[in-house]
C-alpha cells in the first residue's frame, strides 16, 4: 500500500483530475474515485500502487540490459520525456510516431544509418565533392531524420517495452505494440482504455507537472536498473579476478609442495 507522502506529492501535482465524465471510458471505472463537477477523479492510492508496480518491472528491464522506448507527442509533454528519457539513457519519440516504426523496424533502422552515411561523407570529404544543390538537399534530409528519429539512433534493436503518455492520441504506437506483442506502460487518464495497456498508470496525461512527476518516477527506476546492472557486472569481475587469484595461489603451493618433496643431491647420496 502507498503511504501518504506519495499520494500527497501526486495529489499536488494535479494527477488526480481525470477528463469531463462524458469522455470517459468505462473500462476506467475501477480506478475512479468520485465525480466532481462534471470530471472525474482519479483514486490516487491505486495510482500510486500501479506507478510502483510499473516501476518495478521498468528497473528490472533495465537491469536486464535492454530498452524502454518513450513516448510522447503532445506539445506538454515533449520536453518532459525528452530531458527524463535522455538522462536515463533511453531512446524516445517527441515527434510524428513514424508508421511502421516497430512492425517495420528494419526499414526505419535503414532510414537512421541515412544519417550516419551523412555524417562520415562530411568526415572523408565527400560531401565537400557535391554540389551545392546536392549539398542542401542532403542537409535537408539529415534535418529531417534527425528531427523524428535522432533520439532512437542508437536502438539497434527491437526496444524490450514502450512506454506512452496518453494512449489515445497515440493509438497508432499501441496497435503497433500489441500487434508484437511488446509489453506496455501507459499513463491512462480516464478516457483512456486500460485492457490494451500491460502496466496501467491511473493518472492525467493533460497537466505538465502529472506528466513529470510520474514519467519522472519511471525514469529513476530505469537509472536504479542501469545502477543495478552495473553492480552486478562489477561482482562478476571482482569474482572472476577472485577465482583467478585462488587457482594462481593453488598452482604457486603445488610447485612449492612438489620442491619440497623432491629429494635433494645430499639425500641421492
Amino acid at each position: 500500500m502507498a503511504n501518504n507522502t506519495d499520494v500527497k506529492s501526486l495529489l499536488d501535482a494535479g494527477v488526480h483530475f481525470g477528463h469531463l465524465t462524458r469522455k470517459w471510458d468505462p473500462n476506467m471505472a475501477p480506478y475512479i474515485y468520485m465525480e466532481r463537477n462534471g470530471i472525474h477523479i482519479i483514486n490516487l492510492y491505486k495510482t500510486a500502487a500501479k506507478l510502483n508496480e510499473a516501476t518495478e518491472a521498468l528497473r528490472k528491464i533495465a537491469a536486464s540490459g535492454r530498452k524502454v522506448l518513450f513516448v510522447a507527442t503532445k506539445k506538454q509533454a515533449k520536453d518532459i520525456v525528452a530531458q527524463y528519457a535522455g538522462e536515463a539513457n533511453m531512446p524516445y519519440i517527441t515527434e510524428r510516431w513514424p508508421g511502421g516504426m516497430l512492425t517495420n523496424f528494419v526499414t526505419i533502422r535503414k532510414a537512421v544509418k541515412k544519417m550516419a552515411t551523412v555524417d562520415r561523407m562530411k568526415k572523408d570529404g565527400r560531401y565537400e565533392t557535391l554540389s551545392k544543390k546536392e549539398r542542401l538537399q542532403v542537409d535537408r534530409m539529415r534535418a529531417k531524420l534527425e528531427k523524428n528519429l535522432g533520439s532512437i539512433s542508437e536502438m539497434t534493436r527491437m526496444p524490450a517495452a514502450l512506454f506512452i503518455v496518453d494512449t489515445v492520441r497515440e493509438h497508432i504506437a499501441v496497435a503497433e505494440a500489441l500487434k508484437l506483442g511488446i509489453p506496455i506502460f501507459a499513463m491512462a487518464d480516464t478516457n483512456s482504455n486500460p485492457r490494451v495497456i500491460d502496466y496501467v498508470i491511473p493518472s492525467n496525461d493533460d497537466a505538465s507537472k502529472s506528466i513529470e512527476i510520474i514519467v519522472k518516477e519511471a525514469a529513476d527506476a530505469i537509472k536504479a536498473g542501469l545502477e543495478d546492472r552495473k553492480s552486478e557486472k562489477n561482482a562478476e569481475e571482482q569474482a572472476k579476478e577472485a577465482a583467478k587469484a585462488e587457482k594462481k595461489a593453488k598452482k604457486a603451493d603445488k610447485t612449492e609442495d612438489a620442491k619440497e618433496a623432491a629429494p635433494t643431491k645430499d639425500e641421492e647420496e
